[in-house]
């Protein structure tokens, strides 16, 4: 049996005084994970790395998205991307089903508790938080050097 198609694009960043800042990550369904890191504070450059998943990482991430239950919702009440505090972006495709959404940055919580569809931003911000530290965790295991005794 063929595997469905899967695909999950995140972006979370905006325009500031240091520049277009920004958080973004793909992952296609033969497991192909790239991260881009971009942040001029500090004059840091732009962080670019790519990996391959296992197929038991892929599944795993498949279960994160069907119990996050991210797919049942929708971004029409969420508040509209924002130029002083910039966007979040979230595409994903399963089998058939597929979601584009784009709202405001959500910094915290709190952000979201006075907005239209508070629950589903719920939804949102705690799948992001899932899929930052996974990826962000994948990226420091992956690429960890280690030191020779």
């Amino acid at each position: 049996m063929a595997e469905q198609p899967f695909y999950v694009y995140f972006y979370s960043g905006h325009q500031g005084k240091f520049g277009h800042e920004f958080f973004r990550f793909e992952i296609d369904e033969r497991g192909r994970l790239s991260y881009a890191n971009d942040s001029k504070y500090r004059r840091d450059s732009l962080i670019e790395k790519s990996l391959t998943l296992s197929p038991a990482m892929l599944k795993e991430i498949r279960r994160i998205v069907e119990d996050s239950e991210i797919m049942s919702e929708s971004d029409a009440k969420w508040p509209r991307r924002d130029k002083v505090n910039g966007r979040v972006q979230l595409e994903i495709i399963m089998g058939e089903r597929r979601i584009n959404f784009e709202t405001a940055k959500i910094g915290s919580l709190s952000d979201i508790v006075d907005t239209q569809d508070p629950e589903g931003l719920r939804v949102l911000y705690y799948l992001m938080q899932d899929f930052k530290c996974l990826v962000m965790s994948l990226i420091s295991l992956h690429f960890k050097i280690k030191p020779i005794a």
